[in-house]
Order: structure tokens, then sequence, then C-alpha cells
């Protein structure tokens, strides 16, 4: 079981369809994180059959290389590396090393002491020393590749923050602040990482550069996507893949969230000399460095939605995938989503005659840090939502879950929450003041109150945010 206080959430002053609605919706949560399981993504997606690394339907003989490296880094990359490594001891006479970034605090205590993996604990959000020591250690070994080598590159979400390799002039500081600064403006990813790969040596198809310099190698990239839409120039602000922004677009972002003058002066000019030198830009479609590039997408959100929706149905719940863009800000989304929720009942009992709906959506939203509380994006969107109908009635019981699937969500130790007419009733009996918490984006402190927050600790998947809606009439 991946979440570790199921007993907080199942308790007993609950009546009857509450606690069978939780449990309903835990064990859809725990069936959608055990779909994007990094080990199951990569036993499906990689064999190894007669010496032949077979990749979804491309074979790739073995015999014609070297050596493997397997580098990489994101939050899921440990297991996948695993994995990985798993497949490839039962072939004999592959040679591989490697190097991975994952995230610190992560339990790895159960992976093979004898691994040929050196495994470095980097940070999240704000990249590291250990993060910077580890995507060095992963160049000096590209710079030293063969064109008979093999590099499988590994990537996650989490990969922009743990793999961190500043431009010449820029140093980890002046990165780990300008980091901070869009974290907290409201910045969506694909604009943070926008940014993110302009100012890296590694990212923004960097990677493939300077394997293609060096050696012209064969590269493989394993990707599970946690961006919406699944652009890959996006996921772990992609590596091995050609970037399709620009400098002028960095700058566009700094300016449109006000902090263009506030980043540091090293980083401003780097950009700026971005925009008159096209020699500067990162790698487009093109190029030559990706002539020996193979990018496959193993796993995303779309595939723990998909199981959340066939086991609701099994449960008889009349089950529709409502969005997979579930963006913008997470207070705003709040204040939208009883609509949403009643538009889609509307429509459904126009169509059935079935009293239970299950509604799943997917996406990651936004938080303008405004306060100094702790909380996350989707605790943030829950307590906007409760605020919302605090004074509303309803004819119906409902059951939300909103969770970053990784398992760790803003500055909280949460993955998310989860509310119902329960939490409803106690915000009324006890009088809560919820405007405090929102203001101070304080959400988890709220959900914490309440013994409603949902805890796994890191899970070792990363993929979209997932939203689960039971209403029973």
């Amino acid at each position: 079981m991946f979440v570790k206080n199921t007993s907080q959430l199942l308790i007993n002053d609950l009546n009857d369809l509450q606690l069978k609605l939780r449990k309903i919706g835990l064990i859809t949560l725990e069936k959608a994180l055990n779909e994007v399981r990094p080990k199951n993504l990569i036993e499906k997606t990689v064999k190894i059959k007669k010496n032949k690394l077979i990749i979804k339907n491309d074979i790739y003989d073995l015999k014609k290389y070297k050596k493997i490296l397997i580098l990489g880094g994101g939050k899921c990359t440990a297991e996948m590396a695993r994995s990985l490594e798993n497949i490839l001891k039962n072939s004999n006479d592959i040679l591989y090393e490697g190097v991975i970034n994952i995230l610190e605090g992560l339990d790895i205590s159960n992976m093979d002491s004898e691994s040929n993996i050196k495994f470095i604990f980097a940070s999240h959000p704000v990249p590291n020393e250990m993060g910077l020591k580890g995507t060095k250690a992963m160049m000096n070994l590209v710079e030293n590749t063969d064109k008979k080598d093999l590099v499988i590159f590994l990537i996650s979400g989490g990969g922009s923050a743990l793999l961190p390799l500043p431009k010449q002039g820029i140093t980890l500081k002046e990165l780990q602040e300008t980091n901070s600064l869009l974290l907290a403006s409201g910045a969506t990813i694909h604009e943070i990482n926008t940014i993110r790969k302009h100012l890296s040596d590694f990212k923004g198809g960097n990677l493939a550069k300077k394997l293609y310099n060096s050696s012209g190698a064969t590269l493989i990239s394993l990707i599970i996507s946690d961006v919406v839409g699944d652009n890959l120039d996006s996921i772990a602000s992609g590596p091995t893949v050609a970037d399709l922004t620009t400098f002028k677009e960095a700058i566009k972002i700094l300016k449109k969230y006000e902090i263009f003058n506030k980043i540091p002066l090293s980083v401003k000019k780097h950009l700026e000399e971005g925009v008159s030198n096209d020699k500067l830009e990162n790698p487009k479609i093109n190029d030559a460095c990706f002539n020996n590039v193979h990018n496959y997408m193993i796993g995303s959100v779309n595939s723990a939605a998909k199981e959340a929706l066939s086991f609701l149905k099994k449960q008889n719940f009349n089950a529709v995938y409502f969005s997979n863009e579930v963006i913008g800000e997470a207070q705003d989304f709040g204040k939208k989503l009883y609509q949403i929720i009643s538009q889609n009942i509307k429509e459904i009992t126009k169509r059935e005659k079935n009293n239970k709906i299950a509604l799943i959506g997917t996406g990651e939203l936004t938080v303008t840090i405004k306060g100094k509380g702790i909380g996350g994006r989707n605790q943030e969107m829950l307590l906007s939502f409760l605020d919302f109908i605090k004074e509303k009635s309803f004819d119906y019981n409902f059951l939300i879950i909103a969770a970053n699937l990784d398992g760790i969500e803003g500055n909280s130790k949460a993955m998310g929450a989860l509310i119902d007419n329960h939490v409803l009733n106690q915000i009324v009996e006890k009088k809560i003041g919820i405007k405090k918490y929102l203001e101070n984006n304080d959400s988890n402190s709220f959900f914490k109150l309440i013994k409603s927050e949902i805890v796994t600790g890191p899970t070792g998947c990363n993929v979209n945010d997932l939203l689960i809606i039971l209403i029973q009439k």
C-alpha cells in the first residue's frame, strides 16, 4: 500500500456511505499509482531476447556495442534503473555502468548492493551541489564514450531540478535563486522549463549535442511524462530532445511574471546574449546531433487514469475522464470545480439512471505563493473548493481526492488530500475559518487539523496529478 495513514482517513465517525466512498477512493488511488510504477512501465516496454534489445517495436543488436552506459535523473529513475539492470543481468556478456541522480530521502535499501549503477541523492525542486556533482559525472562518462557504445538515458519528472549544469558564468547559487523565483511566481512547468533549458549545458538537447560531439554513440531515452500534453522537450527539460523554445521566449516569460529584474545579473546577461547570438541557442529539430537519438515515452498519467476508470466501472460507477488538462491557478480551479461537477452530473444523469458517478481529471495546477504557510497545489485547490461550497446544500454524497502522484506536494509532506461531506460538516460545526489558510498558502495545516491529508512519502512514481471525484445520489 502506498498510503501510510489509511487508518486516520477511515475513521469511526463516518457514516456507512461516507466510509464506503472513502474506501473506494483510496483503492482507486492505489490502483492508479501501481499502474504507473516505473518497474511495471519498464518491464512492459523493454525486453532482451538472444542479445537483442527490444523497445516497443524497435530492435537493437547488443553485439554491435562495446558497453552500455545507463544515465539519468528524475523522481522515477531509481526504480527505472533497478528494473533495467535486472533485465540486463539476465543476459550474458553485457558490460554496463552508470550514474543516476535520484531524489534525496528516497529509500533504496532494497536495491542490489552490487549494482554497477551509482546513485546520487539530489534535491528538488531547487537544485543542489550533489545534483551538480552527479550531472558532471554523467558528462564525464559521455565525454569518454566510443562510437560503438550505447547510452540509455532514463528521464522522468523532477529531472529539471535533479540534473543541474549551469552555463559558464552562472553559479549554482545563482541558478538556485532563479529557480526559487520561478517556483513562487505562478508560472507553468512549461514556462519554467523554457528558462531552465536556456541556462543549462545539459538540458534542452544539450546532452545529445555533447554525446554527438564526443563520439556520436547511439542514445536511447526512456521517458516517463509528468507534463500536461506529454511534450518531450518539456519533460525534465528535454536533455535528449530538440528544444522548441527560444531565448526570446525565456525573457518574455520572466517579464510576464515580473521577475526579469529580480534574477541574478549573470542569468540576465546570458539570456540577453542568447537573444542577440543565434550560436548560443539550444539544438533544434534538424540538428545532426539527433540523428542517432531514439526517444521513447513509456508512461504517462493517462495509464493511471485508464486504470482508475476501469476499476470504478467495475464498482458500478458511471465513470468519465472529464479532463486531461486540469491546469491554471489552484485557487481559481477550486472555485470552478463545483460548476464542473454540477454540469457533469446534469449531463450524465440525462443519459443514465445510475446514481453513482465518477469523474477523473489529470493535469498540474500552479500556485502563486504570497504567504509563508505549508501546502501544495492540490491541497490549495481543495481548500478553495471547500471555501466556495461551505454554505451550499447538497442532495448527494461526494468524495474528492486530489493528489500529486510522486507523493510529495509543495513544501508539505503530503501528496494531497481527501474531502467529502464529513469534512464539510466539520467546517460548519467547528466554525473553522478557511480564508486565513488560503491567504497564507497554508492548506496543509488545515488538512492536518481535520485529519484528511493523504501521506505516502516519495512513491517513486512521477506523472501528472490525479483528481478522483465520486458522487452517490
